[in-house]
């Protein structure tokens, strides 16, 4: 254990030294090309090429910037998303879905593999609770912002009276166990209950008992899994899903036992609304932690939620490191 901690920390630093000898490759060249359009005759197609390479680095450099704010133990790992619907039946269980497909959005954009976890379609529409798991680097350090309630108005379009609408929908961000080490669970600790998976019906729905439900007893966690055909892969995906529950239920107890040490008040985290989407009477989406907010709420809802993230992980190193 103590030989991968240090292998871990070795290759942490390879990649920091890699991410800075890349950067410094691309301003070499964006330098060296500037040079050559001033000696050139005629440098305006330079000029607008280094214009270009320009705002490439310094995307580049912001990426990076938030890569290095990523210094907790989980950061670097795969992340585990829940959501579920707040009170407002359908409208709220089809927030849940806008949101799903925001993150989904979002995921693809990094290039990261997304795995359906469990989804609990809605009795009419939307869905009532998912998980899914996003795989990537830096996965669960940039999507730990997101955890708390999101807040959506609009005119529902479930409403005849076309009357506005205000849902809630809780999002759960968990870090995913790759080291099976560090969650032992004794077998002698779960229930485990099968039934009929549910949903909307047809040719897919399963005739046997192929969902999975476990119950921790010490802890009462309860997760299941329904989505996939078999009860042996809705029972592993089940385990993955429980395993990541009982590491965030360790990293909370510690992250209270320093609160204490520092004399800090725990912030709620379960019911507090972290950010509200206006779609009327007017378009706004506001982060309600750092006040950024933006008027173009159809790009975030396609998953350009960066400007968030960044603000927000900005917003814990100046709190946890006051001038």
């Amino acid at each position: 254990m103590e030989a991968q901690k240090v292998m871990r920390e070795i290759n942490d630093l390879k990649d920091t030294v890699e991410l800075y000898n890349t950067l410094k490759r691309q301003y070499d060249d964006v330098y060296t090309l500037w040079e050559l359009g001033m000696e050139d005759d005629d440098p305006d197609e330079i000029e607008k090429e280094v214009a270009r390479d320009i705002r490439h680095l310094r995307h580049n450099i912001e990426q990076a910037e938030l890569t290095l704010l990523l210094g907790d133990k989980y950061d670097k790992g795969n992340a585990i998303i829940s959501l579920h619907a707040g009170a407002g039946g359908t409208e709220a269980q089809d927030w849940v879905q806008m949101l799903l497909r925001m993150y989904t959005r979002w995921a693809e954009e990094k290039g990261y593999k997304i795995d359906t976890l469990d989804l609990l379609p809605g009795d009419e529409a939307g869905i009532k609770s998912a998980s899914i798991s996003i795989e990537g680097p830096y996965a669960y350090g940039y999507l730990k912002s997101e955890k708390g309630v999101h807040r959506l108005v609009r005119i529902s379009p479930f409403d005849a009276s076309g009357r506005r609408h205000t849902s809630f929908a809780s999002v759960d961000v968990l870090p995913e166990v790759d080291d099976e080490t560090e969650i032992v669970i004794d077998p002698a600790d779960l229930r485990i209950d099968t039934f009929r998976s549910g949903g909307a019906g047809g040719q897919h729905v399963n005739k046997t008992d192929s969902a999975v439900r476990i119950t921790h007893i010490p802890t009462g966690i309860v997760v299941q899994c329904q989505n996939e055909r078999s009860q042996h892969s809705n029972r592993l995906k089940a385990m993955k899903l429980l395993q990541a529950k009982l590491l965030d239920l360790e990293i909370k107890k510690k992250e209270e036992e320093l609160n204490k040490l520092r004399g800090e008040q725990q912030e709620i985290a379960w019911g507090s609304q972290i950010r509200s989407y206006v779609f009327h009477p007017y378009s706004l989406v506001k982060d309600h932690r750092t006040g950024v907010e933006t008027g173009n709420v159809q790009a975030v809802m396609d998953g350009e939620i960066d400007e968030f993230i960044a603000a927000y992980l900005k917003s814990r190193i100046k709190r946890d490191n006051p001038a």
